[in-house]
C-alpha cells in the first residue's frame, strides 16, 4: 500500500508540474504573439494602420481614395517615431480601411497595428484593446432638424422649458420619439441604458454610419441622431441640407478619444505615446487641431497638456 500511495503521489506531482509548465507556455506564447508589433513591423518593413472611411474629421477617405483627418495625421507622427525607434532608413505605411465593428478583431488578428480613427476609451473597450494617451475629449451630442419642436430642443439641451409647463414634462416630450445612433458604438450602449434607466418609451434605430444618421434626421425617419459631436458637425456640413440641421452644444457623455492597438504590448504603446507626447506641445499640433476643429479654447489646451506625458 505504501508503494501504491507513493506512486499516486508522484503522479500528482508530475501532473501539477506538467500543468504549471503548460500554463507558463500558454502565457509566454500569448505575450510573444501580442507583444511582437515592433518586431513584426521591422521584419515587414512597414507599419499597417487601420482607419474608418467615414469618421470625419478624425479619419475619412479622400476623393483619391487615400486617408485623411486628424487621427490620420497623428498616426503619421507615430510612423516617424517607429522609424526612429527601429533605427531604419525606410518604413512603408499601409493604410487599411476598416469598419467600426471589425477594428478590435483586426487588431487581435494582427491585420493592423494601430486604429487611426476615433475610438472611445471605456472599460468595456479596454477588454478588447489597449489605447494611447487621449487625443481628444470626446462625448456624445444630439443632432435634430432645425424646425424640430422647441420643447424637444430644450429637453435635450438641458434648458428650462421655454413654453408653458402644462404642455408636457420632459419624459412626455421624449416619449414616442425615434432616436438614431450608429450601431456597435458606445453611443448605442449609452442610449439603450439611458432609456431603460429613465423608463422612457422611444424607438432606437441603429444606422450603419453618420451619413445614414444624418439622412434619417433630414427625411424625418428619426427625430434625433446621437453621435460624437465633431463627427456630427462634419457630417452635417457635408449633407445636402446643412442649414436644416442643428447640433446641440450639450455633451451627454465624457469619452476620451484615443488610438487603439492590441493589448499587452507595452513596448509598442510606449512608442505611440512618445510620438504623441512630443507632438502635442508643438506649434504644428496647434495648427493641425485648428484645421479640423477650430482654434482650441482653454479647455482643450488644458486637456491636451494633461494628456501628454513627460519624458
Amino acid at each position: 500500500m505504501s508503494n501504491e500511495r507513493n506512486t499516486h503521489r508522484r503522479y500528482r506531482v508530475v501532473a501539477w508540474l506538467a500543468a504549471g509548465f503548460a500554463l507558463n507556455a500558454m502565457l509566454l506564447g500569448a505575450t510573444s504573439v501580442q507583444a511582437a508589433a515592433l518586431d513584426k513591423i521591422r521584419q515587414a518593413g512597414k507599419v499597417t494602420f487601420g482607419y474608418w472611411a467615414d469618421a470625419r474629421p478624425f479619419s475619412f477617405a479622400e476623393g483619391s481614395g487615400g486617408p485623411a483627418g486628424y487621427s490620420v495625421a497623428l498616426c503619421g507622427k507615430v510612423a516617424e517615431e517607429i522609424k526612429a525607434e527601429l533605427g531604419v532608413a525606410e518604413l512603408d505605411v499601409e493604410w487599411v480601411p476598416i469598419t467600426l465593428g471589425e477594428h478590435f478583431a483586426a487588431l487581435e488578428q494582427g491585420k493592423i497595428d494601430l486604429v487611426c480613427a476615433s475610438s472611445s476609451v471605456t472599460l468595456e473597450a479596454r477588454k478588447q484593446a489597449s489605447f494611447s494617451i487621449p487625443i481628444y475629449p470626446g462625448g456624445i451630442a444630439a443632432m435634430l432638424r432645425a424646425d424640430s419642436s422647441k420643447a424637444l430642443q430644450d429637453v435635450l439641451a438641458g434648458r428650462p422649458a421655454s413654453g408653458p409647463i402644462w404642455r408636457g414634462s420632459p419624459a412626455q416630450i421624449v416619449t414616442g420619439k425615434t432616436f438614431a445612433v450608429v450601431k456597435d458604438t458606445t453611443g448605442e450602449a449609452w442610449l439603450s441604458e439611458r432609456l431603460q434607466h429613465f423608463q422612457l418609451t422611444a424607438t432606437v434605430v441603429p444606422v450603419a454610419d453618420y451619413k445614414a444618421g444624418v439622412s434619417s434626421v433630414l427625411d424625418g425617419t428619426s427625430n434625433v441622431f446621437f453621435g460624437e459631436r465633431p463627427t456630427l458637425i462634419e457630417a452635417a456640413a457635408g449633407s445636402p441640407s446643412p442649414d436644416d440641421l442643428i447640433i446641440l452644444d450639450r455633451l451627454f457623455t465624457s469619452e476620451p478619444v484615443a488610438l487603439a492597438m492590441a493589448r499587452n504590448d507595452d513596448d509598442f504603446r510606449l512608442v505611440v505615446d512618445r510620438a504623441l507626447s512630443e507632438f502635442f506641445p508643438s506649434t504644428d499640433f496647434r495648427e493641425l487641431y485648428t484645421k479640423w476643429f477650430g482654434a482650441p479654447d482653454d479647455r482643450i489646451v488644458t486637456f491636451i497638456r494633461q494628456s501628454a506625458l513627460p519624458e
